[in-house]
Formats: C-alpha cells, structure tokens, sequence
C-alpha cells in the first residue's frame, strides 16, 4: 500500500504515478495525490478516432471473454489493488465500513458473462453492435448500426460499482471511454483500470480507457478537453451543481446525457395498514428501501405518502406503521445499512426542532444519529424534505392518490408502491406526472440492477451512435430516370 493515498491516473494501457499533487477528498477526512491533470490533459483524449477501429476486430464474445476475466480478478481478497482502494474509501465514501465492504465483494458478479450478455440484449441488442442489421421500408433497404462513442464519464462517487459499470458499458459498446472519478471515491476505479493493466496491457479494451482525477470547474482543463474533437459525448451523474456546471461545455458535436440529481418516494395503499400483520410486512418492505446503502442512493425513499386519511385513529396507524419500519430497519443485516457514519447535524437539529411541535409530527428514534422517522399529522410534508438522509424518512397521510400525484415531478426517479394492485394505477398516472420508476415496495434494490432506462431515458442506447445505410429497393428508379409524376420528395 502507498504510504500516502494515490488517485492512480490510468491512460490507455499506461499507469501514471509522478507529477503528483495534493487534493481534498470528500468529507474532509483524507487528503490523497493525483498526476497533476494539467500535465496529462493532452493524453486523455484519443489523439484520433480513426484509432477505435482495433475495437472492431473484437467480437462480441471476444469482448465477454475479456470482462469475465476482468471479472475473475477483480476478487478484493486477492487483488491488492482493490484491498488498498476499499482501505482509503472507507474515509471518502459516504457509507460506511460493512456496506463498502459488501461493494467490494460482490464486484465481480457484475462481469459474469451471462448477466452482461442480457443486458446488452435488453439494452441495445447485440446484433445492432456485431452488424449492420437490415430491413426493407418505403422503397429502400436501410442498415442499422450502433457504433461506439469517444464518451467522457462524469460518475457519481455514492457507490464503488459506478466505475465497474461505466468501464463495462465503455467495453461492450466498443467506446473510447474516459472516467473522470469523484473526490468521494477516488481511488476505485483507478484499481480496476489498474488490474486491467496487469491483465491485458496492449488489449483494445484497456487501450480504450482513459481514468483520471480533477477538480471539477478546473476551466484551464476542461476546456482542453472537453472539446468535439477529443470527445462525442459527456455522460454526467451528480448533483445540480456539477452538472449544470458540464451544460457550459456543451456545443454542436457534443451530446450530454444526464443523470441528473433524482429523489424518490414509496406510495402505500390502505389495504396496506389493514390488520397488524399487513402493517408488519409493510414496514419490512419500506426499512428496505429507505436504509439499504443508508440512504445514499437517488433511489432511495425520503417520503412515503400513505393513503390511510388524515383522521386521529389514521394517524395512529400510522405511528404504528412508523414504529415498526424503525424497528425493522435494524434487523437489516450490516452489510445493507449500519448506523450512518456521520449525521449530518443540520438535519438532526431540523429533526429535533419537530420534537416540540407533538400536535403536528411524531418523531421516532433519530437521539443517537442512527436515524429517523417522521410521522406527519396532516398531509403536509416536512420543511426540510429536500434534506432527508442518514436514514431518515417522513411519514406523510393522505386521503387520495391524486394528492401524492401533486408532488410528483420530473426529479421523481423510483417509487415503491404496495400493495401490488395499486402499482399498474400509479405507474400509469405517475409517468405523466414525471415518475421515472416504478417497483413493488421492498424491491427497489433487489432487482435486476441498471439494465434498462434510468432516469427516464436510455443511457447505453445513448452512449452509442446510431447510424444508418440506405440503398433503394430492386426496382426503384431514380430521379434522372423517373417520370414526373413519380417524383416524390417526402420526408
């Protein structure tokens, strides 16, 4: 292990350890070094794209092949690599030791051939990226392809496997991929572009990647390379700020693809809170989706509106519905959620201030900084709703759904509903309103994972280019041998 942590720049098979300078991680709690990225910003960028075509003598399954290995040896009880980048996280990530523990184990699942396979198929199809795939319409044959892009990745630092993902997407679109990490996860990524290294130094793959950390708004940089000749595309997760900070790059040339800072919500029926039985599995089901990761993820839910009413014995319910979620959360096993690392003390004092207003919220728990939930009295959400973390959820009672639908917008990603029957109600009225997500409440981590849309777009059929071949059909005629009648110019 360095003696002092290292953002380990990675450049297309080369791994950059000198010119280093010191930085700031997230939370104040470590300091590491990087490659000054003022002395390696010329070679982030592919110096030309006619350089993607070694992409194109791969397979598919040359491609699968690569990431399976990748996969095997990306094992943190044997690659030294990743033991020294969990070992720094543990500072700079938002969660805490056994959550970042479990990310880190379960990695190499993420590379199994099949599951990528299923992917690529539900995402793109794997006959777009292997073919031109050809069909006759309006008089012509037109060809289909989608092509790789030279994309800039702008991740987000809340988990370990973003980086995973984002070198997996880069391989099986045969993009020219460059990963700038996050203060909050600097090192991560670095360790698998590292193992690659080692792997297959001179393989396409690892010749297209490209990991380096810099500030971001560093504008003498960015200029340099965010710039339609080094790159097609910027793929940016994040808060607000940075990515209304990327918009300014953005120009003909250049296509942004933005996750954009989401929250999200449960729904509960009244069916939901019928007996004591109903309320105890309901509880179970919302501990998973508002503590899993403690809360870090834009998936998570902060406010749970319940379809119960708004009269005293519905907000008793409700109070019960809030007691046992809060009990439930700590029969969650460590390695989904733990008591925060550290609770934000604006929020507690927010939380603490509702403790003296008893008439309009009950506070459960949230006296140890372990977490929280709020019961409100009325439908009236709390003040501070934007600022909900650290496990710490609201309660909030309704009369109907159109209620709910009131507050839902296009910042809205996951909802989780139960029970089961309101979903194909909610879903439906819930698009419209901006809703992005819809899944049976308990499930929104234990599903099949970034596959599909997010965000509402499609983020892999995205980052590739998509380009068409036309030829006419056998007996069309063209314009110098047509009649004028038969000329017809239609778009």
């Amino acid at each position: 292990m360095a003696t002092r942590p290292i953002s380990y720049a990675v450049l297309r098979g080369q791994v950059i350890e000198s010119d280093l300078i010191e930085f700031g991680g997230r939370g104040g709690d470590i300091s590491f070094l990087a490659p000054d990225p003022h002395k390696i910003a010329s070679r982030i960028p592919l110096a030309s794209p006619r350089l993607m075509e070694d992409l194109y003598d791969l397979s598919f399954e040359d491609i699968l092949d690569y990431l399976a290995e990748l996969g095997a040896q990306l094992d943190v009880n044997s690659n030294d690599y990743l033991r020294e980048a969990r070992e720094y996280s543990y500072a700079t990530a938002p969660t805490t030791k056994p959550i970042m523990d479990h990310f880190f184990h379960d990695m190499p699942f993420m590379f199994d051939k099949e599951r990528i396979r299923g992917m690529v198929d539900f995402n793109i199809g794997v006959d777009y990226l292997e073919r031109w795939v050809e069909q006759e319409i309006n008089g012509s044959k037109v060809g289909i392809r989608a092509y790789g892009a030279r994309t800039l990745h702008i991740v987000a630092g809340n988990g370990p496997v973003l980086g995973a993902l984002t070198v997996l997407r880069g391989a099986v679109t045969r993009g020219d991929t460059i990963i700038k990490v996050p203060s909050n996860d600097p090192f991560t990524t670095g360790a698998i572009a590292r193992t690659m290294v080692d792997m297959a130094p001179d393989h396409p793959i690892t010749k297209h990647l490209a990991v380096a950390y810099w500030r971001g708004g560093d504008e003498a940089l960015e200029s340099q390379i965010y710039q339609p000749h080094n790159i097609e595309k910027i793929c940016a997760w994040g808060g607000f700020a940075s990515v209304k900070h990327v918009t300014k790059y953005i120009q003909p040339g250049i296509e942004l693809i933005s996750l954009d800072p989401k929250r999200s919500a449960s729904i509960i029926g009244p069916e939901a809170l019928e007996d004591d039985d109903a309320i105890e599995e309901t509880a179970k089901r919302l501990a998973c989706d508002f503590s899993v990761g403690n809360q870090t993820a834009c998936a998570s839910a902060r406010m749970v509106y319940v379809m119960c009413g708004t009269e005293d014995e519905d907000i008793e319910k409700l109070k019960r519905l809030g007691q046992k979620a809060y009990a439930a959360m700590f029969d969650l096993p460590e390695v989904l959620t733990t008591k925060p690392k550290r609770y934000d003390p604006d929020l507690k004092t927010s939380v603490d201030s509702l403790r003296f207003s008893e008439d309009f919220y009950t506070v459960i728990g949230g006296e140890e900084g372990e977490g929280a939930i709020i019961v409100s009295h009325t439908s009236d959400r709390v003040d501070f709703w934007e600022y909900l973390a650290d496990r710490t959820v609201n309660l909030i009672p309704v009369d109907t759904l159109e209620e709910v639908l009131d507050v839902v917008d296009a910042y809205t990603q996951t909802v989780g509903i139960w029970p089961e029957s309101l979903r194909e109600v909610v879903r439906h009225k819930g698009a419209l309103h901006g809703g992005q997500r819809f899944v049976q409440l308990g499930y929104v981590f234990n599903g099949p994972g970034l596959v599909g849309p997010q965000d509402g777009i499609e983020p892999m059929r995205r980052i590739v280019k998509w380009i068409i071949s036309e030829e006419p059909s056998e007996g069309r005629k063209g314009f110098w041998e047509a009649d004028k009648e038969d000329i017809k110019v239609v778009a």
